[in-house]
């Protein structure tokens, strides 16, 4: 019999985390405005790197769910979860998604201490932006025994953040089975091609392995379940980020319906646009609840968190695909143009469901998990 079940705690919004939460809502106000992330998406970057400082050195966001062994704050991902929701609630380009919740998630769960003592302290500074490769898209790369050690070769396409990411951890065959390996890319054996994707606040890269030092980390034989957890943590990521995005959606069209008047009357008050509202309104409540579930879960590890995440999943993917339509619609004809920030979240939206799959791949997923029909990844 399945059973759901997560520590309360870890559902329940703390004092801690309101703070937290207000803290991060000021910082990024005052950061991440429509203009400023346009401007920080164009930049060499594609981030604003003082404001990735800030986060570092005023509030610890890099270093929460990092173990204080490693110079972490040893929090659990319900409180990054706090984080998640409130850069994607602005959209923040800042690479979060891939270098806490991907690459750190991936050292952790490897169980490789030298490897973790290495790398997770620059990573709680925010002084190391880290990736993965082969994780979220197959690739064809292979490892090698070389006469100074391990070297990679092959590509590893749509690698997000790959472009300007300090280190690389890449999923790749061995001679004794797929295995991980950190490679801190150099331009002579690395080569990193930009792709042009939809969304402009979340980079992806092409990534051309040419005889590029590496190490291993992990034994062999633990890489795919590090994989299967990191993609998990991911899921549950990203779904704190549609419910970020989607409140932000509904909040920023209660503002302009309010205010916005035709036959003598505001827009918002008509009740073929209430009843859409309010529509979209419990949709997002229930993705709030289904993304704090799956927060918990991933937080205690609980045995329920495959099925939670892919349900946040389908709950989560739904509301932003929803909300960021209805930012646009509702908006008129305003909201179908470039100079409107509308359609900034509505690439997100799109772009994402390439990350981790649609609603309708997490439908076949979750289905699979309980046994409704046969087995799927």
């Amino acid at each position: 019999m399945f059973r759901l079940d997560a520590d309360p705690a870890m559902l329940a919004e703390t004092d801690e985390r309101r703070q937290l939460r207000a803290v991060l809502r000021d910082l990024l106000a005052e950061n991440c405005g429509p203009e400023q992330v346009r401007e920080q998406a164009d930049s060499p970057r594609g981030y604003d790197p003082v404001l990735w400082d800030r986060l570092a050195g005023e509030i610890g966001v890099q270093g929460l769910t990092v173990p204080e062994d490693y110079g972490g704050a040893g929090y659990t991902f319900a409180e990054l979860a706090v984080v998640m929701e409130e850069t994607g609630r602005v959209l923040c380009p800042a690479p979060l998604l891939t270098t806490v919740v991907l690459a750190g998630n991936a050292l952790l769960d490897s169980g490789d201490r030298r490897a973790c003592a290495r790398w997770l302290p620059g990573i709680a500074a925010g002084e190391l932006t880290a990736t993965v490769a082969g994780f979220l898209h197959p690739a064809d790369v292979t490892a090698e025994r070389g006469p100074r050690g391990w070297v990679l070769r092959g590509e590893a396409d749509f690698v997000p953040d790959g472009e300007g990411a300090d280190l690389l951890l890449v999923a790749a065959r061995a001679p004794d089975g797929q295995r991980l390996f950190a490679c801190e890319p150099e331009p002579a054996t690395c080569e990193r091609v930009a792709r042009r994707v939809l969304d402009p606040t979340r980079r992806q890269a092409l990534v051309r392995f040419r005889g590029a030092p590496a190490e291993p980390v992990g034994e062999p034989g633990r890489a795919t379940g590090v994989i299967d957890g990191v993609l998990e943590a991911g899921r549950v990521a990203l779904a704190a980020e549609h419910v970020g995005g989607s409140a932000h959606a509904l909040d920023a069209l209660l503002a302009y319906l309010s205010a916005r008047n035709q036959f003598g009357r505001a827009v918002g008050s008509f009740q073929a646009v209430k009843h859409r509202l309010a529509d979209l309104l419990v949709e997002i409540e229930g993705a709030r609840s289904a993304s704090a579930y799956a927060s918990a879960c991933l937080a205690g590890r609980a045995p329920e968190l495959p099925v939670a995440a892919s349900a946040a999943a389908v709950a989560c993917t739904g509301a932003y695909r929803l909300a960021t339509t209805e930012h646009v619609q509702l908006h008129g004809g305003i909201g179908f143009t470039w100079e409107h920030p509308a359609h900034l979240h509505l690439r997100r939206a799109r772009a994402d469901e390439a990350l981790f799959g649609t609603a309708d791949d997490h439908r076949l997923r979750l289905a699979g998990l309980l046994g409704l029909v046969g087995a799927t990844a």
